[in-house]
């Protein structure tokens, strides 16, 4: 009680500058100026204090995230980010929208090689903002300053400090101010590089080859005028693709069918008047009305589907330090699902030998071509590849200028056993030298699932050596837990010695859930 006084005074006696002011940015840039320093020293010493305050939550756009099942539980996927307190001397701040069930917690410490939990759990604060509402996670935050002078009691005064965030915006930004310390992510100024329309112009730039299409598309008629356009030139095209500029994992796209379209003067208006019946949305239950809403709000691209007997979706995973390094950190083949086929499900890693080393090299380009532009952090870039004559060609589709769906699996794996991914041999190599592989789902999910908690996923993992073996280093983690009694939904990670040994551990981890719970086959 007797600090309840003190703490009023400070948070009255203090006020922010406003958001997006010219004082705000003048601050922030001067705490970017620190980055580099820290990147430089603090980093690559295992043994330096330091602590890392994670900001999980995905600031997206709240109606489109509206239509992902679950998405409050996916601030958990960067419970990947535990792993740093291997470093006996790093602290780690982890702050959620509702609190964390001690039973997941336990189960990511008990993951952490060569450190106790006792010594970890000591090293790890919880906070959480008690709030279920659709706002984002650090607009949460914002909205309690005394929760923001309880993550900075938790700094110590001798740790250097950083916020590690799912992704940057003006938001994080304001978060980042407001508690004094640098954000390891892309400056909010850049974000239009990572829409659909910025990232066609990146492609441009660096010379990588990209589907046929138009970027900054407006509204409907535009729209229409685009989707014309591609048929008009290609007389073949079968399909052709609407992707608002800041969609996620292939929510915000829809398909159009070009059957039966006329090949005169009356296209367009053929076109204007089957969009509402052919355009198809990728997201379960978005309506033909909300999609065209949302477009209009964010605007767009409108590009050729590609097609092809042999086609994959490979993809990119880059980062640039604050120094400038430009590093290939992963190559993945997505596994997209959905009635469009275009929603992400999962990814196998690494992308298949055939090609991994190419797209490696072309998402290398990308990145020094981002790095020119100031661009800092973790990052992805999609392909699709088709397969003609017996050469694989590649196309550029899009960059995810933020952490995704591909980064905490691969974090998992390299800090679980110490190794680096070769993008020159296109593999990955323990510090053993053994050679390791996964595949990986968010959305491992039955309805037969759903009423299970995560004390019994977790029995049920132990019960069939569903786990992690850090002597063979194979094994099955799980992520998302908190989804799984309410949505019958989570996530998996299956590293196995070959990428058939990974694929059988997903499909017995499916046979186990499906027995155990009753899922019909």
């Amino acid at each position: 009680m007797n600090d309840l006084p003190n703490l009023n005074a400070a948070l009255s006696s203090f006020e922010w500058p406003p958001a997006g002011s010219p004082e705000e940015l003048n601050r922030y840039e001067a705490l970017q100026a620190g980055l580099a320093p820290l990147f430089e020293k603090t980093f690559p010493d295992v043994l330096a204090p330091k602590t890392v305050i994670v900001m999980p939550g995905t600031t997206l756009d709240e109606e489109m995230l509206g239509v992902l099942e679950g998405e409050l539980h996916y601030e958990e996927r960067m419970l990947s980010m535990l792993m740093l307190l291997r470093m006996p001397r790093t602290h780690v701040i982890y702050i959620t929208s509702i609190p964390l069930d001690p039973v997941i917690v336990d189960y990511y410490l008990h993951l952490l090689p060569g450190i106790t939990g006792w010594h970890a759990r000591k090293r790890l604060t919880l906070l959480s903002c008690y709030d279920l509402s659709p706002k984002s996670l650090t607009q949460k935050v914002l909205d309690r300053p005394r929760l923001i002078e309880r993550i900075k009691s938790h700094i110590l005064p001798t740790h250097p400090a950083h916020l590690a965030c799912y992704n940057v915006t003006p938001l994080e930004r304001s978060l980042a101010v407001r508690l004094g310390i640098p954000i390891y992510g892309c400056d909010p100024s850049l974000l239009s590089l990572g829409t659909k329309s910025g990232s066609r112009a990146i492609f441009q730039k660096a010379g990588i080859p990209l589907p046929a299409g138009f970027e900054q598309v407006k509204n409907r008629q535009e729209i229409v005028e685009a989707l014309t356009a591609l048929k008009t030139a290609q007389p073949t095209l079968r399909k052709a693709v609407v992707k608002m500029n800041e969609g996620f994992g292939g929510e915000g796209n829809a398909l159009f069918s070009f059957e039966g379209a006329p090949e005169d003067a009356h296209l367009a208006k053929w076109i204007e008047e089957q969009l509402p019946r052919r355009l198809k949305m990728a997201a379960p239950g978005l309506l033909y009305e909300t999609f065209l809403r949302k477009f209009e709000e964010m605007q767009g691209i409108v590009e050729v589907f590609l097609d092809g007997d042999l086609k994959t979706s490979p993809s990119v995973q880059c980062r640039i330090s604050p120094l400038g390094q430009v590093e290939i950190i992963s190559t993945h083949d997505q596994v997209l699902g959905g009635d469009s086929g275009q929603l992400f499900i999962g990814a196998c890693f690494p992308a298949s030998a055939e090609y991994s080393r190419e797209i490696g090299a072309m998402g290398h380009k990308i990145a020094e071509e981002m790095a020119r532009r100031g661009v800092i952090g973790r990052f992805a870039i999609d392909f699709i590849s088709v397969k003609e004559a017996e050469e694989w060609k590649h196309y550029a589709i899009e960059i995810n200028l933020r952490k995704g769906g591909t980064t905490h699996p691969y974090l998992m794996l390299q800090f679980l056993t110490n190794g680096h991914y070769d993008a020159d041999q296109g593999h990955f190599l323990t510090a053993n030298g053994l050679r390791r592989y996964y595949f990986a789902s968010d959305s491992l999910k039955s309805d037969a699932y759903r009423g299970t908690t995560p004390q019994d996923l977790l029995e049920i993992a132990i019960f069939h050596g569903l786990h992690f073996d850090g002597t063979t280093q194979e094994g099955v983690m799980f992520h998302m837990i908190g989804a799984l009694s309410e949505f019958g939904k989570l996530g998996v990670v299956c590293i196995g010695s070959s990428a058939e040994r990974a694929l059988e551990l997903y499909q017995t981890t499916v046979e186990v859930l499906d027995t155990e719970l009753g899922a019909s086959c």
